[in-house]
């Protein structure tokens, strides 16, 4: 149980917040890179992913160029861009989506901008026999003994875009991205992954953040630390059936594959538990791998879900969780599942007796890999590894730079992150002229 409890504290850890009393003016450490990018080796394209049928936006669907390793996802709009080299102008897109057919469609068939590409929903009809013999407490087991044929054991070198958001209340206080260089190393290792940035940039508009300077650390690890397949006890540890009810709950389909979907519950019975987990896996049913997998932290209980994200704050400020969600998504290829992207979304009230009205805040993270290889193919990048703690808005400087990301691939912005980029750049702009 001692075992059990480290394992989720750690983890707790590196998704704490840090709560300031005073604003602190943010550092402007430059990042070590040099944007040399010819924008002539490659094409951008950006488009929606939409349901056939109700024309709804699909949001997080995988889309990625066939043969090779390129791909990014669609935002919570539903909205894509992607960047794809000259030489890869012949292949074709795959856009990927639980319940749905994959689409696949020739680069030379799209348009650079508003492309719209419509996805057909999948029904499936089941037996009552089919579902009634289905034991979710051995098919988890059986998921979990499946790790090493269904997703590997060797470490790869990821690129991937990372990005956190911080809302006061409606408004965009701060929003930073990242390009960055991950080992991703195996689990059998035991070891750590680590991170490189790249190159990055953010926008903070402190005069929205009052007294209280709200800042996000270990976002970019707990993003990886989502990854619970390099890892189960980061989020079900050791004792997993003493401490979550599993349920069967029905079959969907992604293209070819059919898909398992067991839900999980943190036990009722529990005696002053802590709080944990619910939520739903997504599972093949042929190789028994998850491939995607949504859960929530419980925030009944007030008190131990807000020690659980401050990490420092006035005595006289009482913060807790409101709502704590959670996805990550793998993706197949040549036979072995890799890990593709992961959120977090999470909501905290603060009440002071200083303050009039509560103040709510919205922190959401965000990681996609967008290119991979074997580590040993490629040279690895010999600069300092960023500690698990690390903020990275202490480390990212400011740019307004529309070309910035060159050739690589980012989640396209909602329009909303957009909206609030423009104006707080606008803001800036105005106090220098003030100045």
């Amino acid at each position: 149980m001692n075992k059990m409890k480290s394992y989720i504290f750690y983890f707790r850890y590196l998704m704490g917040l840090f709560f300031f009393f005073l604003v602190i003016i943010q550092s402007e450490a430059q990042i070590n890179s040099v944007n040399n990018t010819d924008p002539s080796s490659f094409k951008y394209f950006k488009g929606s992913i939409l349901d056939s049928k109700t024309k709804n936006e699909l949001t997080f669907a995988s889309i990625t160029v066939s043969g090779s390793n390129i791909s990014t996802i669609s935002n919570s709009e539903g909205d894509f861009l992607i960047k794809i080299p000259i030489d890869r102008q012949d292949a074709s897109l795959i856009i990927s989506f639980l319940g749905y057919k994959d689409k696949v469609i020739s680069i030379k068939d799209l348009k650079q901008e508003k492309n719209l590409l419509y996805l057909e929903p999948i029904n499936i009809l089941l037996k009552e026999v089919v579902v009634n013999g289905i034991d979710a407490n051995k098919l988890f087991s059986n998921v979990l003994n499946n790790r090493s044929k269904n997703y590997g054991d060797s470490a790869i070198q990821m690129v991937g875009f990372y990005r956190e958001s911080i809302k006061k209340r409606r408004t965009y206080v701060s929003v930073l991205e990242s390009i960055v260089d991950i080992e991703k190393m195996s689990f059998s290792s035991g070891v750590q992954d680590k991170v490189n940035i790249l190159k990055g940039r953010k926008n903070v508009d402190y005069t929205k953040l009052d007294t209280v300077n709200f800042k996000l650390e270990g976002g970019l690890f707990t993003a990886l630390f989502l990854d619970f397949i390099k890892d189960p006890s980061n989020i079900f540890s050791e004792n997993v059936f003493d401490l979550y009810n599993f349920r069967f709950e029905d079959i969907t389909q992604m293209n070819d594959k059919q898909v398992y979907i067991i839900s999980f519950k943190q036990k009722s019975s529990l005696e002053d538990p802590d709080p944990l987990y619910s939520g739903k896996l997504f599972i093949d049913t042929k190789s028994l791998a998850i491939i995607s997998a949504t859960f929530q932290l419980n925030v009944e209980n007030r008190i131990k879900a807000g020690l659980i994200f401050t990490r420092k704050k006035p005595t006289e400020l009482v913060i807790y969780p409101t709502e704590v969600s959670y996805q990550v998504d793998y993706r197949e290829q040549n036979n072995k599942w890799i890990f593709s992207n992961s959120r977090g979304d999470i909501t905290f009230k603060l009440n002071w007796d200083k303050w009039i009205f509560n103040t709510s805040y919205n922190t959401t993270f965000e990681l996609v890999n967008t290119n991979w290889e074997n580590q040993d193919s490629k040279a690895q990048i010999n600069t300092q590894k960023l500690s698990p703690y690390v903020i990275m808005s202490d480390r990212i400087p400011n740019s307004a730079d529309v070309n910035f990301w060159g050739e690589y691939n980012i989640i396209e912005p909602e329009k909303s992150i957009e909206s609030a980029i423009i104006k707080i750049q606008r803001k800036k702009l105005k106090q220098i002229l003030i100045e």
